[in-house]
C-alpha cells in the first residue's frame, strides 16, 4: 500500500526537511502539498536511475569531427566597433 501523505503548505514550510528525509528514506511514498483543499504539488522520491548530478549528461553532447571549441563564435562587440 503506498505510504502518502498529504500536507497544508502552512504545515511543509514548517516540517520540509523532516518531510523530505522521510520521503528520501523511504518512510513515504509520495507528498501531496495542498493549498485551499486543491493539491498544488506532488512529490515523490527520485528513481534510481536519477543517480548524481555528476556526469549525467555524459555522452549526451555530440560535437562533430574537426570542430573547435576554442575559437569565439561572435567578435567581441567592442573590438567591432573600434574597427569601423
Amino acid at each position: 500500500m503506498p505510504r502518502t501523505h498529504t500536507f497544508t503548505f502552512t504545515e511543509f514550510k514548517t516540517r520540509c526537511l523532516d518531510i523530505l528525509r522521510r520521503l528520501g528514506s523511504g518512510e513515504l511514498d509520495r507528498i501531496d502539498a495542498m493549498k485551499y483543499g486543491k493539491t498544488l504539488a506532488v512529490q515523490t522520491p527520485p528513481t534510481e536511475a536519477a543517480g548524481s548530478l555528476f556526469g549525467c549528461l555524459k555522452n549526451q553532447t555530440l560535437i562533430p569531427e574537426g570542430f573547435d571549441l576554442t575559437v569565439p563564435i561572435a567578435e567581441d562587440r567592442a573590438s567591432a566597433a573600434a574597427a569601423s
